[in-house]
């Protein structure tokens, strides 16, 4: 019996014919002023759509429990969320339906098999359990995707790396050519943009925590398929999170959104 991950991406690939970019038609800039909200949606119940950004509830004990009370999972929780939804939705006006309310979901949790991509936030102090670590490797083998974004320097880069030998410890996490079809899935990537939290944009400094050399980089399965896309020295989502912010500059917004719809794209069409 195929998994509900399975039955979605098979329907996606036909969606994924139709896809068609019009950026000529709504620069960024333009989808940045223009005042916009999230649509009117129930607080609770599901929420529709071919697909739903969905963040990954996870322990975090070496730094306690934070934003929220959640933890480092919360960073740039909800405005990132929402605002990465409405860029999707407006800006790269596809003819995918994004469901208009995003989802946060424990690993534990079923329902984490109903959407084919997970994004996890700081993952640089992610703390997997043997459950938790199995349940993430059932979730790619049913064609699930993950995506690893804002984590910082030599510590953070490790544990990403013991967090992930966790889940699949027979694969490598490496850095992916800028040929890769993940950067050209539905807009050209061309350059590896170090993207940093608006306090150091607005400072002019980029890095943090001594992660000077940012990167994209991705796990593929042993049929070479991309199961994983983390963004390394960089900070997506906080770019996301600040998009309406004039002081947060286009340089660093305009790539984090191109990457960020690419990965989306990619992963639902492949």
């Amino acid at each position: 019996m195929k998994s509900r991950i399975f039955k979605a991406l098979i329907v996606l690939l036909v969606l994924s014919a139709l896809l068609v970019p019009i950026v000529g038609q709504r620069s960024f800039d333009q989808f940045r002023q223009r005042r916009r909200t999230p649509p009117t949606q129930p607080s609770s119940g599901p929420s529709f759509g071919e697909y739903t950004f969905v963040r990954t509830i996870y322990d975090s004990p070496t730094r306690g429990r934070g934003y929220y009370g959640g933890g480092t999972w919360t960073t740039d929780y909800p405005e990132a969320d929402n605002n990465f939804i409405v860029g999707l939705r407006e800006w790269a006006g596809t003819n995918l339906k994004i469901a208009p309310r995003p989802e946060q979901i424990e690993i534990l949790d079923e329902r984490i098999f109903d959407y084919p991509i997970l994004y996890a936030v700081e993952p640089g102090f992610m703390d997997l359990s043997t459950e938790q670590a199995a349940r993430l490797r059932e979730y790619l083998a049913r064609g699930g995707f993950l995506f690893f974004d804002d984590f910082w320097g030599e510590y953070e880069w490790q544990n990403v790396q013991e967090q992930f030998h966790k889940i699949v410890p027979e694969y490598e996490i490496k850095d992916l050519p800028l040929s890769h079809p993940i950067f050209h899935s539905y807009l050209d990537v061309t350059e590896v943009v170090q993207v940093p939290n608006i306090y150091n944009a607005q400072r002019g400094i980029t890095s943090e925590k001594g992660g000077i050399v940012p990167h994209y980089m991705g796990v593929e399965n042993k049929n070479g398929g991309l199961i994983a896309f983390i963004s390394r020295n960089c900070d997506m989502g906080d770019a996301w999170e600040w998009i309406n912010d004039p002081s947060y500059p286009t340089k660093y917004g305009l790539p984090a959104y191109k990457v960020g719809i690419n990965v989306v794209i990619y992963a639902m069409s492949h």
